[in-house]
């Protein structure tokens, strides 16, 4: 199974305990607060604060905490002030790495990010160095416990969607960016309830990893998503569903 696909369902059933602990509160009040800022505080208007919205409401984020962090974003009370920053490196085996980061301190990410690379064999990159390996698209999931896999793809496929997945009970539906909303709008006129939808960096070509190089991949990874400053971290790498589960990562 692919890397990002494989990853992609370890990081959401993380987060379901993260989200037990406040942890991923942290990273979904950065992005509500950034997007208000950015774009404003009416989600109808606002394509990324409707999309943090949703992932806070999945997150189970008491509406208090929704609405402070974007009443933060649009100035109604003080807050920090966060800067969007992309860092791009290698991991074990020349996988290539790209970080999506939400900071108050530039200098401190950085060398926290350099250092959880160094860490396990990788190394930071130039700007530019391995983004063009990455194309950004729309990933929905939604439960297929409810719903039949012909229903969804008919209707996904209208709207302009590329692929779907199955992935245990999981729908995941993967569009190009320009068919992201009209396929998220579509799903949700059709009264089907999503579990999850976002903007990610899906990779172009991916880089097989088994052994030693492997294990360093998934416990860098799993460093990368627990810093708070990481909003998204995405790499090209492919391992063998049974040697991830292998090493405890199923």
């Amino acid at each position: 199974m692919s890397g990002h696909s494989k990853w992609h369902s370890i990081k959401h059933k993380k987060a379901a305990i993260d989200a037990k602990r406040g942890k991923i509160f942290t990273k979904l009040i950065r992005e509500l607060t950034v997007a208000a800022r950015v774009g404003g505080g009416d989600p109808a208007a606002n394509p990324r604060l409707r999309t943090a919205l949703q992932s806070a409401k999945s997150a189970n984020m008491p509406q208090e905490n929704i609405e402070r962090a974007i009443k933060k974003g649009i100035g109604e009370l003080p807050g920090q002030i966060y800067e969007a920053v992309t860092y791009e490196g290698y991991g074990p085996g020349g996988v290539a790495v790209f970080l999506e980061c939400l900071t108050d301190n530039r200098n401190r990410t950085v060398a926290e990010v350099r250092h959880f690379l160094a860490k396990y064999g990788g190394n930071l990159g130039e700007a530019g160095s391995v983004n063009w390996m990455f194309e950004r698209k729309g990933c929905i999931t939604l439960s297929a416990k409810a719903v039949s896999e012909d229903a969804v793809l008919g209707i996904v496929l209208e709207a302009g969607a590329e692929d779907l997945q199955s992935n245990e009970d999981v729908f995941e539906i993967y569009t190009p960016f320009e068919h992201y909303e009209a396929t998220k709008q579509a799903l949700e006129d059709s009264g089907m309830e999503l579990l999850t939808s976002e903007l990610m960096m899906i990779p172009s070509t991916e880089v097989k990893l088994e052994g030693k190089p492997a294990a360093r991949m998934l416990r860098l990874m799993e460093s990368l998503e627990d810093h708070d400053d990481v909003q998204h971290a995405y790499a090209n790498f492919d391992i063998d569903e049974s040697e991830m589960e292998a090493l405890g990562y199923a």
